[in-house]
């Protein structure tokens, strides 16, 4: 008995691939969109960046602002307690004492610490 041979047309072709229809878009049109949303993104964080930036700056303009009002304030405080401590001094040794040269106001220089330091 022969062997079997391949016929002499040979065989059929084999149908390996499916012939479906593709689903969604193409590729080209997803990385448009996401592209897209990716530039409006960081145009957002850009915006988001310079609006951060000045309330930053608006802030320390104002606070700028602020800094002769709360040294005038601090000065009216230590005048206060200057002119009650002279008042106290005279209550308890019956005269006014000039410790200082002049009779004008000096600012303390000295910074009150407290007394129990606790870690």
């Amino acid at each position: 008995m022969g062997q079997d041979l391949p016929p002499s047309e040979g065989y059929d072709p084999v149908q390996y691939r499916r012939n479906l229809p593709a689903r969604g878009f193409r590729p080209s049109y997803y990385l448009f969109a996401v592209g897209a949303i990716m530039t409006y993104g960081f145009y957002r964080l850009g915006q988001g960046v310079r609006e951060h930036n000045e309330l930053a700056r608006e802030k320390m303009w104002s606070r700028i602002h602020l800094i002769p009002l709360l040294q005038a304030e601090e000065d009216r405080d230590l005048v206060r307690r200057h002119y009650a401590e002279r008042a106290r001094e005279k209550a308890l040794m019956g005269s006014e004492t000039d410790v200082y040269n002049s009779g004008r106001f000096v600012r303390p220089t000295f910074a009150i610490s407290p007394q129990n330091i606790t870690k």
